[in-house]
């Protein structure tokens, strides 16, 4: 068995990484400047909402053939 290598990420790292990319590519109606003058903390919020959804298919509700009506 192989042993899995975790790397720690400070908040301010991943900010600072998150940052990079959103100013490269801003989300929809935003733009490279209000990326750059955004706190560590709302970038990281705004990051946590764009993907907030994105494991839904990973959980039990949306089974196929499971509808509630």
């Amino acid at each position: 068995m192989e042993a899995v290598t975790i790397k720690r990420v400070t908040e301010a790292e991943l900010a600072k990484e998150l940052r990079e990319q959103y100013m490269k590519n801003p989300p929809e109606g935003m733009t490279s400047d209000e990326i750059r003058d955004m706190s560590d903390d709302d970038l990281l919020d705004m990051d946590y909402f764009l993907h907030e959804f994105d494991d839904l298919d990973d959980d039990d509700f949306g089974a196929e053939g499971f509808y509630i009506f």
